[in-house]
């Protein structure tokens, strides 16, 4: 019993997690697409655009979680919720591979972005946060979801840096392919993370 009490506070503070990771993505993904489509960058869309996958799968967790007190339905639950996060994956590396790839053909440069600037530091700053607290739940509860949506996070960092580099390049240096090249960075990190989650390896022994 006392087992059971102290996971139903674990799932909890996944809970909160997940809320305060949605409202921070609803917000990037405002932010970074307004700015990406006003500059035509195509990294800072697809930035913007992991926000809304992010919160979509951060949904999905608040779902699993939500339904964490019925025992015998973990597991088909925890396989339901990894294949959405691994579906979320695929969709956006498809979108990013194909935006890049169109930028670099047609030679579209963007507009420096400021506010794509202070957005991706502090999203770099925010998310290593989020992250690891995922990963301790994840582990004292054994859910291989939530350590996927720790991964998806995680992937949120990358991203954040990856994309800073491409916009600091263009907006001191002029580098105009640095944006498309930066967001096809992102495809294999993205898609990797796509396939272990639809496979189910995102395994809770390596959660600490």
């Amino acid at each position: 019993m006392e087992a059971e009490v102290l996971r139903a506070a674990h799932v909890r503070t996944g809970g909160n997690l997940e809320f305060i990771t949605i409202g921070w993505n609803v917000l990037e993904a405002v932010i970074a697409v307004a700015a990406g489509a006003i500059v035509g960058s195509t990294a800072l869309v697809g930035f913007g655009l992991d926000s809304v996958i992010e919160v979509s799968s951060g949904a999905a967790l608040l779902w699993r979680l939500s339904l964490d007190g019925y025992a015998e339905r973990r597991e088909r639950l925890e396989r339901m919720t990894l294949k959405i996060v691994g579906i979320s994956f695929f969709m956006l590396a498809a979108y990013v591979t194909v935006e890049s790839i169109s930028s670099l053909w047609k030679h579209d440069a963007p507009s420096p972005s400021y506010t794509g600037i202070i957005l991706a530091a502090l999203s770099l700053v925010v998310m290593p946060l989020l992250s690891r607290a995922k990963r301790r739940v994840a582990a004292q509860i054994g859910s291989r979801a939530l350590k996927a949506d720790s991964r998806q996070t995680d992937i949120c960092a990358y991203l954040s840096a990856i994309l800073l580099g491409g916009l600091l390049l263009n907006a001191l240096f002029g580098i105009w392919w640095a944006d498309p090249v930066a967001a096809l960075v992102m495809v294999p990190i993205i898609a990797k993370e796509g396939r272990d989650a639809v496979k189910g390896e995102a395994c809770c022994d390596s959660c600490h």
